[in-house]
C-alpha cells in the first residue's frame, strides 16, 4: 500500500472531513494519530479503521483552542518518542459558529474561532515541523474554504480566519521550498454533504451535494508521494483530477 510505514497526524478526526480522511488514509497503509477534542467521536473513527484491518491508529484527545503551548509541545514529545518522526499533518479542524455582521459579532466567539482555525493550525504547525523535517518528505495540508478568493458579508469570524489561514499556507510553503522535503498545501473541498454544511446551511437540499467520499481521492495524491513537487498551491476537490 503506498502510505504503508507512514504517519499522519489528523486534527478534527472526529468530525466529517477528518474521519473521511482518517479512514481513506489508513487504509492505504499510514498509522494515524487522530487529534480531537471530542472522545466518543475519536473512539468511533478508531472503531471504524479497526474493523478494516488497517494499522492500529492513535488516540490523542486534544483540545486545540484550550490547549497551552506547553500541552502542544508535549504532544510533539509523544510523537517523537514512538515515532522518531511525522510524515504528513492534515489540518481538518474546524469551528463556525454562525454567520454574522461584524457589528454585532459575539467577542467570545471570535476569539475561540480564530483560536480554533488559526492560532492553533500556527502553533501546532511550528511544534511539529522538527519532526516533518526528519521525514524523507512529509505533507503539511490545510482546509480552505472557496469564498477566500472573493470574501462576502457575514462571514464573520470563520471567514477572517480561512481568508488568513490560506495566506499563511502560501508563506509557510515559500519559506520551506528551498529545502525541498515539506511540501504545503490548501484543499477545498468545496460545497459538501458535511456536518460543518448541514450546520451553515440547515434548510439546503444536501442530496444535490457531493459526497465526502468524492474527495477522498485528493486527500490520497497529497499525502502520497505523486504529490512530492506539489507544494504552495490551493486545490480545489471539485475540479481535483489526478
Amino acid at each position: 500500500m503506498p502510505l504503508t510505514k507512514q504517519t499522519i497526524l489528523i486534527t478534527g478526526a472526529g468530525g466529517g472531513l477528518g474521519s473521511t480522511a482518517a479512514l481513506a488514509l489508513a487504509e492505504q497503509g499510514a498509522t494515524i494519530i487522530l487529534l480531537d477534542k471530542s472522545i466518543p467521536k475519536l473512539e468511533k473513527v478508531y472503531d471504524a479503521i479497526i474493523a478494516t484491518h488497517a494499522p492500529t491508529p492513535i488516540l490523542y484527545p486534544f483540545d486545540l483552542a484550550g490547549a497551552s503551548e506547553v500541552q502542544y509541545h508535549e504532544l510533539a514529545e509523544a510523537i517523537e518518542q514512538k515515532f522518531g518522526h511525522l510524515d504528513g499533518v492534515l489540518h481538518s479542524a474546524a469551528e463556525l459558529n454562525a454567520f454574522t455582521p461584524i457589528a454585532i459579532h459575539d467577542t467570545f466567539a471570535w476569539g475561540h474561532t480564530l483560536n480554533v482555525n488559526l492560532n492553533a493550525p500556527f502553533l501546532l504547525t511550528q511544534v511539529l515541523l522538527p519532526l516533518l523535517q526528519k521525514a524523507e518528505h512529509a505533507s503539511i495540508v490545510f482546509t480552505g474554504d472557496s469564498f477566500t478568493r472573493e470574501p462576502k458579508a457575514y462571514l464573520g469570524a470563520y471567514g477572517v480566519s480561512k481568508i488568513a489561514l490560506d495566506g499563511y499556507a502560501k508563506i509557510l510553503a515559500d519559506e520551506l521550498e528551498d529545502a525541498g522535503k515539506i511540501r504545503v498545501n490548501t484543499l477545498i473541498p468545496g460545497p459538501i454533504d458535511s456536518p460543518l454544511r448541514k450546520k451553515s446551511f440547515p434548510a439546503e437540499d444536501k442530496h444535490k451535494l457531493p459526497t465526502m467520499a468524492e474527495i477522498i481521492p485528493a486527500y490520497l495524491y497529497l499525502f502520497s508521494n505523486k504529490s512530492i513537487a506539489t507544494t504552495g498551491q490551493t486545490i480545489d476537490a471539485r475540479t481535483f483530477k489526478l
